[in-house]
């Protein structure tokens, strides 16, 4: 099980279908696998071979998605980091993935410069994808068009090789490096194929950050049937409206800040949007006074995925948003959950307790850290460290970060529901409530907020 044949199954059988659109590349299915063939040679050349790190640090571009699809096929391991990681940081990433080639581009050069010493990659291996003549970089698409064509071949991969490390953010330590193997990719495109009724007609529209995990629940998907995907560089919500009325998008994954910035975009209307089928939100709570005014305006084609890297999942889907509005859904089909207390016990229906989970998309470890692994993954349970409580009809409620809860005055206080009543003012866009010390309470709460117009500033302060 190798998902670097998806591009080739595409090209074979479908080879003059639209399918990727960035910027004013428009690349059936043929066009697109060559690319990625010329990339995957172009690694051979230099002498990568599998189960090699190649570590990106790159915007959404054409070249990302390349190399996604180019390591695939040559048994490499993609290493996304996002272009925001500076110093330490992303010498701590470099170095704990063993990473032996970086692809970036001219505008992060002064920021991967400074920490190559401290990297062991060979020279040779830093490529550059939008300026050649770079001292110490080489040529990504000098590289590429020297190199064939034709499919790799003679390279045996399982089901069970690893394709990526996604690395968490760090903030609540070292960055922990998730490790996901071609399996868990394939069950990705099957299962969501499958839960967001994907087709191979359907046409995706991405403006996320690419090297996020959650953009693989749409990208995977859309290669696994076919589907046209359109990337954007960056995400601006009237330019996202305009281009999903004029490619007729069906599928689109918003993180909530998104979802938030188009509705309020001038352009707007159920009419630009009538082609959706399925806009789904991830990353984050979407806040309940949000959801409702997005059902009113765009009925029918709502739903919330609630997930970890780490590989468990639910998903509200749209025919059951009418009765379980607040809800994030159940799990996927193959998919286990149970709500247990500190003592590992299921807690009685209604309860809250930590969310534990199971599934065909659990990942295989944190990279070389089995201490940690074996801390969240208990007995095959993923202990997701969220708080929440399922119905009687077993679907899931979110309540909080397990470490998120803040104790003031021996009371537990969840940060989610503060920030529900919070977003309700009319002179709230968005907010976040979070914990500070307290010499009387030992904590107390405090909501950041960001208003919709500046001429409610004074009144929030009066609040």
């Amino acid at each position: 099980m190798n998902i670097g044949t998806l591009p080739t199954r595409q090209a074979r059988w479908r080879p003059d279908h639209l399918a990727v659109v960035f910027e004013h590349h428009r690349l059936t299915s043929r066009e697109f696998n060559q690319r990625v063939n010329r990339l995957a040679n172009a690694f051979l050349n230099l002498g990568i071979t599998k189960g090699d790190k190649i570590a990106t640090i790159l915007p959404n571009s054409l070249e990302l998605l390349e190399t996604y699809w180019a390591v695939a096929k040559i048994g490499a391991v993609v290493v996304p980091l996002s272009p925001l990681t500076r110093g330490k940081g992303l010498t701590t990433m470099l170095n704990d993935s063993d990473a032996v080639c970086v692809i970036t581009d001219s505008a992060f050069v002064e920021h991967l410069n400074p920490v190559r010493s401290d990297l062991s990659i060979p020279s040779g291996r830093y490529l550059i994808i939008n300026e050649a003549n770079t001292p110490g970089y080489e040529d990504y698409h000098a590289l590429t068009d020297a190199a064939s064509d034709r499919e790799p071949e003679g390279i045996d991969i399982d089901a069970d090789d690893p394709y990526n490390i996604m690395y968490t953010s760090g903030t609540t330590g070292q960055p922990k490096g998730i490790v996901h193997s071609h399996y868990v990719r394939a069950m990705y495109g099957m299962l969501m194929a499958s839960a967001f009724r994907f087709t191979p007609e359907s046409i995706v529209l991405h403006a996320g950050a690419v090297v996020f995990n959650g953009s693989f629940v749409t990208l995977m998907p859309a290669f696994f049937l076919g589907a046209t995907y359109i990337l954007q560089g960056q995400f601006n919500p009237e330019k996202f409206i305009e281009c999903i009325a004029r490619e007729q998008v069906t599928h689109m994954i918003l993180v909530p800040s998104q979802i938030v910035a188009i509705m309020h975009a001038p352009n707007f209307s159920a009419e630009a949007l009538q082609s959706v089928e399925v806009l789904c939100t991830v990353g984050a709570p979407l806040h309940q006074e949000h959801k409702d005014e997005l059902n009113r305006r765009l009925s029918g084609i709502f739903y919330e995925l609630y997930g970890l890297t780490e590989g468990f999942l639910t998903i509200l889907d749209k025919t059951h948003y009418a009765a379980k509005p607040s809800s994030v859904g159940v799990p996927p089909c193959f998919f286990e959950m149970r709500i247990v207390n500190d003592k590992g016990q299921d807690v009685p229906v209604g309860e809250v307790g930590e969310i534990i989970g199971r599934g065909p998309m659990l990942m295989c470890g944190y990279y070389k850290r089995p201490d940690l692994t074996a801390k969240a993954i208990v007995d095959g349970w993923l202990h997701t460290g969220d708080m929440g409580y399922v119905d009687a009809d077993g679907f899931l409620y979110l309540v909080d970060r397990k470490k998120d809860l803040i104790i003031s005055g021996g009371l537990n206080i969840y940060p989610r529901d503060i920030e529900e009543v919070v977003v309700q003012h009319p002179a709230v866009l968005e907010t976040a409530v979070f914990g500070i010390p307290h010499e009387k309470w030992g904590e107390t709460p405090v909501a950041a907020v960001v208003l919709k117009q500046r001429r409610w500033s004074s009144s929030i302060r009066r609040c």
